[in-house]
């Protein structure tokens, strides 16, 4: 049977996929902490409060540095979702199937993007 002709993939195929993006996950929900924990360590400003007033410049650098961890953060977060979304999709039996063709998904793009929910035809498309 071609791939065209599936219509989802098998257990043992949808298992390899689990293990990915387990992997995945427990890397992202990593990075996510030390992300959280450098955003904690900057909000803890310890001494540095008592020194001159008078270094604007590296305060706004600190702020930009905060904000763009604060954004880091934000978009790991964001990927842990749709990881954990992806493997409740393979306990429902509908991960691997684009939702706006209903064909599968190609596995190289899955194993790319495990988390995707498109075709690489679908995401196109949309452009």
């Amino acid at each position: 049977m071609s791939q065209g002709e599936k219509t989802s993939y098998s257990k043992e195929e949808l298992q390899e996929f689990e293990v990915l993006i387990n992997d995945k996950l427990a890397l992202a929900k990593e990075e996510f902490l030390q992300l959280k924990r450098s955003l904690s360590k900057q909000n803890d400003s310890g001494t540095d409060n008592t020194a001159s007033t008078s270094k604007l410049l590296e305060d706004g650098a600190d702020t930009l540095e905060r904000e763009n961890l604060s954004q880091l953060a934000a978009r790991q977060q964001k990927f842990i979702i749709n990881l954990e979304n992806a493997l409740r999709r393979i306990k429902n039996g509908t991960y691997g199937v684009c939702v706006d063709t209903g064909k599968l998904i190609s596995k190289e793009r899955l194993r790319a993007v495990p988390h995707t929910m498109h075709s690489i035809e679908a995401k196109m498309a949309k452009k």
